[in-house]
């Protein structure tokens, strides 16, 4: 028997199984949020812009955790911006919910897509995102280049 072939064999079984596990928390994670953005957007349409604050105030009393009015208005921008689009539907569960924090931040459409694709292509962490967006790697581009990331995932 070789003991260090079955000892990183073990290892390697916990690390998939871990990544998994991340993996599955974070798109329950999006789903969440998409159906909490979707709600706000309906209550919103009918109870107007303050709704997020009176909710905000509610839920971190009821549930004994904080839920900013930043926090809900992410999420109802979530569903808007992002799975709301047609050209970004299939895109939701790839990035973590503090990627998709910092891309709501964006408002150019075309742009969020590409620092998504970006992210999804070279596996960028949150830090490396926001250094990317700071840097505005976006707008110093080529068209063909800026074209080129922007429409692969579309197409």
């Amino acid at each position: 028997m070789n003991y260090y072939n079955e000892l990183k064999k073990e290892l390697i079984k916990k690390e998939i199984s871990k990544k998994a596990r991340e993996y599955a928390n974070n798109r329950n994670d999006l789903n969440t949020y998409y159906k909490v953005g979707k709600i706000l957007t309906e209550a919103g349409k009918h109870y107007g812009e303050g709704i997020i604050k009176e909710y905000s105030v509610k839920l971190t009393k009821d549930l004994n955790q904080k839920y900013s009015i930043r926090t809900l208005y992410n999420m109802r921008l979530y569903y808007e911006k992002i799975c709301c689009n047609e050209k970004l539907q299939p895109v939701a569960a790839i990035l973590t919910w503090s990627h998709y924090c910092e891309l709501l931040k964006l408002k150019n459409e075309d742009e969020i897509i590409y620092y998504i694709n970006i992210s999804k292509n070279k596996n960028l962490s949150k830090r490396e995102l926001i250094q990317k967006i700071k840097s505005k790697e976006y707008e110093r581009l080529p068209k063909e280049t800026k074209y080129k990331y922007i429409y692969i995932y579309i197409y």
